[in-house]
């Protein structure tokens, strides 16, 4: 399993426009081989932002490499820069290969 997740500070009072851009969007995940779940999460709120994550589920890291080269990757993310005044910053990726589960 391998676990992609990028991690956006939101600017304050910005929280609801930012979850509309992820419920309205076409993800086209669920066209890929491997991918097996998507959540977006809320984090805390700080000072001047609040912390979200995008978590992807993958099969294993080739399956999410396949998804990161894919027409429908470059699809779900034309519009990615137009959004950009809602957070402060690059989101910030991490990926991770399971070690243990259940």
């Amino acid at each position: 399993m391998f676990v992609a997740m990028n991690r956006f500070r939101v600017a304050t009072g910005n929280e609801a426009a930012f979850e509309e851009v992820w419920r309205s969007r076409k993800t086209r995940l669920d066209e890929m081989e491997g991918f097996v779940e998507f959540h977006l999460l809320r984090g805390p709120a700080r000072e001047d932002h609040t912390l979200y994550a995008s978590h992807t589920v993958w099969r294993d890291e080739e399956a999410f490499r396949a998804w990161t080269t894919s027409e429908q990757f470059r699809a779900a993310h034309r519009d990615a820069g137009t959004h950009k005044p809602l957070y402060l910053g690059h989101p910030e990726f991490e990926g991770f290969t399971s070690v243990e589960g259940l």
